[in-house]
């Protein structure tokens, strides 16, 4: 039950997070403020990386990798993509989504 509460204190806050974020917010403001500001993404004092392969890490570590995560456009994706090929954390609203015409156009949609 101990290792059980903090992890529900984590749920909640994550929960509650979410639900507040501004829907004009970038993926990256909320990842910043639910974090340690841009170090919660990048290192080195927050500068990106040249080939942002740390970055697609730290989403990675947090979130999982495309193989766990739900719906088969991630796995599909797996080795291919990096995270932030299809989700733009400084371009893209919070409350946006990608879509499978962002890069395909023939009609494909999620399995």
């Amino acid at each position: 039950m101990k290792l059980l509460l903090p992890t529900l204190a984590a749920a909640t806050l994550l929960t509650f997070a979410v639900i507040a974020a501004d829907e004009s917010e970038t993926l990256a403001d909320v990842h910043a403020e639910m974090n340690d500001g841009c170090e919660s993404c990048h290192a080195d004092g927050g500068a990106p990386t040249d080939d942002f392969v740390l970055e697609n890490q730290q989403c990675q570590d947090c979130h999982g990798g495309a193989d766990e995560i739900d719906g088969a456009h991630h796995a599909i994706h797996e080795e291919m993509l990096m995270c932030s090929d299809c989700h733009a954390p400084h371009e893209m609203a919070f409350s946006d989504k990608p879509s499978c015409e962002t890069c395909h156009d023939d009609g494909r949609k999620p399995e």
